[in-house]
């Protein structure tokens, strides 16, 4: 409620500025809310997507040059203009991201610093762009009748613009596409697991940004009717993201605030540094890398990280109304108890000289919960990765119901009802309990960027938050939905990652080591769960070291020792043979 009436006060501000404020106030405004759209998307694709990028004023280039000639070389309108500053740039980030996106580490963004020189280069050596002199004589924007030649007249504009932006951006983070993209810095591995292709959810958000850059070079060229290669060189572009890093990458508003602080800033150094030397501009660039150096050591959440420390966002569920039901999301046919489901044969890993796995088989039948033990260094996390598809196999085949999924993108064999848990923790801490759950149910929607930036996605998504509901209240957490993550212990958190994996709807449920470093109450409280999963008709394939933990929960256990199968049976029978005594269970047995 105080956020709705901070951005109502905001919203009333920003109206009566112009009736108040001189031409050079409106004009730094309007600088300030084209800054802010870029920023924004910066905010999207490096704060939250972890892609950073140091060549988004080359996207505001191409927008404002396309939209520059074709208004003044064949004299159409710059509304048609619009449109073909955003194709043009859509298209050229889809090129570029599809080239670059792939790398990994520090080669992304010098990849980002590479092409945004180029492009830069190539405004200043096309005669049809004015080479170095660029091009001028842009006309000016036109509502009917009434032109937007003025700073006072175009504010209104690019302000509507910013603010639709926002929204668009606020209603797609809140969206089944946006908990994608706020779980790509979790991993490939993470977002496979629930049936999503990281590298498309990456690239899409890459496009999404290039396109708000767009935007603000569209209204760049039509306020200023004159553009230069210089305002969109790699110098323009460290500006930007300069922008976003002092306003606070991990928020919308910092994309707003950062712009604000960095051009009010820029401005009065305009003014002062003049006085005081000849080399002002000089020394202009040294204090923007003095601000961002005390940003990082100081700030590294910017000025939206201090204010949320300083006013931490309550996460408690109390008082929240509960959603309208809905019908819920479709549900698979489990097998009927004892179908065979998952079938392994001849399974082999080699790494190099190394046979981590050597053919291993086993079957999983429908309703029944399955041990993978042995020692370590025996290949149950390898054979682990096998059967999620994590890793290739070198020899063998792995069948689930019914397709031989050796090979196959992981996210695929998530979307055929194998869902899995992590050795490692991989949940989103600053994301809700619900949100994470929510992720889950990924591959049973369908809704992406565009209808959820429009909201057209609200049933889907409400059926998707109903579900992931649901699967908290089934694991004892739903009356902690909406605090985050992070703040759990290690045992709910492990159990909080069952309930993600629930959400996608499962066949067949892989957990790595679910006792890893759990109390003995904990265990228990697993346990139990487990058990009741199994009476529904989950089936569940365990990897886990706790041999008191397995020996009490499983139907059948399969042994490994020096990546070979050993034995397999039930837990009894398991437990008195020599051989598991002699490799694993030693005198406890």
């Amino acid at each position: 409620m105080k956020a709705r009436l901070w951005i109502g006060l905001l919203v009333v501000v920003l109206a009566l500025l112009p009736a108040v404020a001189g031409n050079f106030t409106v004009s730094l405004l309007n600088d300030i809310g084209i800054g802010a759209l870029v920023a924004l998307g910066l905010v999207l694709l490096t704060g939250i997507g972890g892609a950073t990028s140091f060549g988004q004023a080359a996207f505001v280039g191409i927008a404002a040059y396309a939209t520059a000639w074709l208004s003044t070389a064949q004299g159409m309108s710059p509304w048609l203009g619009l449109l073909f500053a955003l194709l043009l740039t859509g298209l050229s980030a889809l090129a570029i991201g599809m080239l670059t996106l792939r790398l990994g580490g520090h080669f992304l963004p010098l990849s980002t610093i590479a092409w945004g020189l180029s492009i830069a280069m190539l405004f200043g050596n096309v005669d049809a762009l004015g080479r170095h002199t660029g091009l001028s004589n842009i006309p000016a924007l036109q509502i009917g009748s009434w032109s937007l030649a003025t700073p006072a007249s175009i504010y209104y504009l690019i302000w509507l613009l910013v603010g639709l932006a926002f929204l668009f951006s606020r209603n797609l983070l809140a969206s089944r596409a946006g908990r994608a993209i706020r779980s790509l810095r979790g991993g490939a591995t993470l977002l496979a697991s629930v049936g999503a292709d990281a590298y498309r959810v990456r690239l899409t958000l890459f496009v999404t940004a290039a396109l708000f850059a767009g935007l603000a070079g569209w209204l760049y060229a039509h306020m200023n009717r004159f553009v230069s290669p210089s305002p969109f060189d790699l110098r323009a572009s460290i500006e930007y993201l300069l922008m976003a890093v002092a306003g606070g990458l991990g928020t919308l508003a910092g994309a707003l605030v950062g712009s604000a602080l960095v051009l009010v800033l820029q401005n009065g150094l305009q003014d002062v540094l003049p006085m005081l030397t000849q080399n002002a501009g000089q020394l202009e660039a040294i204090a923007f890398a003095a601000l961002f150096i005390l940003l990082l050591h100081f700030a590294r959440g910017g000025v939206m990280g201090l204010v949320r420390r300083r006013f931490p966002p309550k996460t408690s569920s109390a008082g929240r109304p509960a959603a309208p039901a809905v019908e819920p999301l479709p549900h698979r046919s489990l097998p009927a108890r004892g179908t065979p489901i998952l079938s392994v044969t001849g399974a082999v890993k080699r790494f190099g000289g190394l046979v981590a796995v050597n053919d291993v088989s086993f079957d999983v039948a429908a309703g029944e919960i399955i041990g993978l033990i042995g020692p370590n260094g025996a290949g149950k996390s390898t054979m682990f990765n096998l059967l999620t598809c994590t890793l290739p196999m070198t020899a063998g085949s792995v069948r689930f119901l019914g397709h031989d999924i050796a090979g196959l993108p992981q996210r695929k064999v998530a979307r055929l009802g194998l869902a899995r848990t992590f050795q490692h923790v991989k949940l989103r801490p600053r994301m809700s309990l619900l949100d994470n759950v929510a992720l889950g149910a990924h591959s049973r929607t369908r809704a992406g960027v565009l209808k959820a930036g429009l909201r057209l996605d609200r049933h889907e998504e409400r059926q998707i938050l109903q579900e992931a509901q649901r699967q908290l209240d089934r694991i004892g957490l739903g009356d902690r939905a909406h605090e985050l993550a992070g703040s759990l212990p290690l045992g709910t958190q492990r159990i909080l990652e069952i309930a993600r994996a629930l959400a996608a709807d499962p066949v067949l449920l892989v957990l790595d080591e679910p006792a890893a470093g759990l109390r003995r109450k904990e265990k228990m409280a697993l346990g139990d769960l487990l058990r009741k999963l199994r009476e529904e008709g989950v089936t569940i394939l365990i990897v886990e070291h706790d041999m008191d933990f397995v020996m009490k929960l499983v139907d059948r256990l399969v042994v490994m020792n020096f990546g070979s199968k050993l034995v397999e049976g039930v837990p009894a029978a398991v437990r008195a043979d020599e051989r598991v005594q002699a490799a694993y269970l030693g005198s406890v047995a």
